[in-house]
């Protein structure tokens, strides 16, 4: 235990929460600028069993902003190259690529081992299918999204929340670029990543409910009540 002992430390979690967290599923989907600090983070907590679903592989152009991978991966398919890294950064947990794109033929097979999704995607499409298999079976939904220098953060699904994604966007925006600087994605990946070892430990208030929003470039902060 030696390795969580800063996080046991906190009465929040103690042995009895780090014992959740080492119990945890959790199915990190996209492994890009958010799913590398959140996949980091999560492992590094001592999740025992993540998932990481992902089709891309490595270019240039990820590596401002991924920091899962280096120059030596380029060409690699991230989910993979991703659970190599989780690994040797902590050799105690189970780490599983998923080399697909997660859609309507195969979500509901995707999910069903997990007890939480954190999404990491990038597009409208995959966002409101895992919305609608997380409400069919019951999956906790951390969602996260950002843009520039703005981020925002919600948690559907789960005893705590009456509503779902569909509510909160009920249609695509259309005004969406990949426009972002690096540590937008790090601060927002971050706040997921923790919000998912609240639910597993049952302590903070969740964002069920809630809509976190930050914007680096003032570090105005919010939570909007939905």
């Amino acid at each position: 235990m030696e390795r969580y002992s800063r996080q046991i430390l906190l009465k929040e979690i103690g042995e009895e929460g780090q014992k959740k967290i080492a119990a945890g599923r959790v199915l990190v989907v996209g492994a890009g600028g958010l799913g590398s600090p959140v996949a980091l983070y999560l492992a590094a907590a001592g999740v025992g069993h993540i998932g990481i679903a992902d089709d891309d592989i490595v270019s240039e152009s990820n590596l401002q902003r991924q920091i899962l991978y280096t120059e030596a991966d380029k060409g690699l398919y991230k989910a993979s190259v991703a659970a190599s890294k989780l690994l040797s950064l902590n050799s105690n947990i189970q780490v599983v690529p998923h080399l697909y794109r997660l859609d309507s033929s195969n979500a509901i097979d995707a999910v069903a081992g997990y007890d939480i999704i954190v999404d990491c995607s990038d597009n409208f499409q995959t966002r409101y299918t895992l919305d609608e298999v997380c409400s069919l079976s019951g999956k906790i939904y951390v969602y996260g999204a950002i843009q520039g220098f703005e981020g925002q953060v919600s948690v559907f699904g789960g005893t705590g929340s009456s509503l779902r994604y569909r509510d909160l966007f009920p249609s695509p925006s259309d005004d969406v670029s990949p426009a972002t600087i690096g540590m937008t994605p790090a601060v927002v990946g971050g706040v997921m990543a923790h919000e998912a070892i609240k639910v597993l430990c049952g302590y903070g208030e969740v964002l069920y409910n809630k809509l976190w929003t930050i914007d680096l470039m003032t570090m105005h902060s919010y939570i909007l009540n939905l």
